[in-house]
């Protein structure tokens, strides 16, 4: 089992930053690849951004792209996603998700495991 617990949501007005963080416990992630994804209500969630323990690669979704960034700490086994140049449009829910497929596939999956969520609301 891998339990993951997300801080940092909050409000901000656009055109601002916040960061987001996960922590991760359980398994051994060096097989595990961790990212976001977001839902707005009355909408199906969707995928963020992706990392991989393994190799440190990354995966964006193209509408982040340029203004958010997944990153790590090692040592803390937590994920963070530093989010600039916020819009409205980016007010959602975002879910820390962990599985072992690559990030290049986490589009077109449903990862294994998740955290409660966070909320961030954008204000215009």
């Amino acid at each position: 089992q891998v339990q993951l617990v997300e801080s940092g949501g909050g409000l901000v007005q656009a055109g601002g930053s916040l960061r987001l963080s996960c922590a991760a416990s359980g398994r051994t992630f060096s097989s595990y690849s961790m990212g976001w994804f977001r839902q707005t209500l009355g909408k199906e969630r969707e995928f963020v951004a992706a990392f991989s323990w393994s190799d440190g690669s990354t995966y964006y979704a193209d509408f982040v792209k340029g203004r958010f960034t997944i990153s790590r700490d090692n040592a803390k086994k937590t994920v963070y996603l530093q989010m600039n140049s916020l819009k409205p449009e980016d007010t959602a829910v975002y879910y820390c998700a962990a599985d072992v497929r690559y990030p290049g596939s986490w589009p077109a999956v449903v990862p294994d495991y998740w955290g409660q969520g966070t909320q961030v609301t954008v204000s215009s």
